[in-house]
């Protein structure tokens, strides 16, 4: 499975009530460490099917950026049963985004 693209009408059904874990890839197309992440975080979509992926592109929904803070992108989120677990800004490898999920 990919990471699936979230914005502000289906939050609730794909983070919120999820009944896994997710990982929040929060992105722009324009961002060069971004384009660096997004194939790692796809590689964890498709191999890691206990946990679900969500890409979320800052310049189209700033107002979700603006929930999680986001100050600078990269930024990832872990969210469980609705509550923020784990959080980093920046590119990350593979393992340091496995940990976080962790």
């Amino acid at each position: 499975m990919s990471a699936i693209s979230v914005n502000q009408n289906n939050f609730r059904q794909e983070v919120l009530e999820s009944d896994r874990p997710v990982l929040l890839d929060f992105y722009a197309d324009w961002c060069g460490p971004c384009r660096m992440v997004v194939p790692i975080v796809e590689e964890i979509a498709e191999e890691y099917p206990q946990y679900k992926v969500v890409k979320i592109n800052v310049d189209q929904e700033p107002e979700l950026s603006k929930q999680f803070q986001v100050m600078s992108i990269p930024s990832l989120f872990v969210m469980r049963g609705g509550e923020i677990t784990a959080q980093s800004v920046g590119a990350k490898s593979k393992e340091q985004i496995l940990s976080m999920l962790e």
